[in-house]
């Protein structure tokens, strides 16, 4: 790798160090100003909440006996070996963007469940009853590099592979 690429890898994981740190003071401010299990309302369709989710997104296996805490940590920590890998062996791949996001978010939602034993959730919308899972931003981040990934993939390749 040269110098370039090797600048290229530092600027993208330090943009995913920046996006868990982001996730984490968000966390951190509502953890501050509401108590867990605490509701504010934004608007007709928004709140700001305090819940603490053991599970995956969308609660999936909240609700499970414990194992689902090993089994998720694992994940995040496998998922952001690789993506930082793949980040320092092809910094220049039309897939980097994306890839810094979800590491990001990956790393922002794996801090919580060493350091809390469960993610902070705080973003809350709703239509009437029905209400969104809570979320935060390392999950936007996630879904957000997760969709960039889906977009690229409809379009045509391209040569240079530094193209985004």
């Amino acid at each position: 790798m040269n110098m370039a690429q090797t600048k290229q890898s530092f600027l993208w994981l330090s943009i995913a160090a920046v996006l868990a740190a982001v996730d984490q003071l968000s966390k951190a401010i509502v953890e501050t100003l509401l108590p867990l299990g605490a509701t504010h309302p934004v608007n007709a369709f928004f709140n700001f909440v305090h819940t603490l989710n053991p599970g995956a997104a969308f609660s999936f296996l909240a609700d499970a006996s414990g194992w689902q805490w090993w089994f998720f940590t694992g994940i995040a920590i496998i998922v952001s070996m690789i993506l930082a890998s793949l980040i320092l062996r092809h910094p220049t791949s039309r897939e980097i963007p994306a890839y810094a996001l979800i590491l990001g978010g990956a790393v922002g939602n794996l801090i919580d469940r060493l350091t809390r034993g469960a993610v902070v959730d705080w973003l809350d919308f709703y239509w009437n009853a029905m209400h969104w899972p809570a979320f935060n931003l390392a999950d936007v981040w996630i879904v957000t590099g997760a969709g960039l990934m889906l977009l690229k993939s409809f379009q045509p390749q391209v040569k240079d592979s530094r193209a985004w």
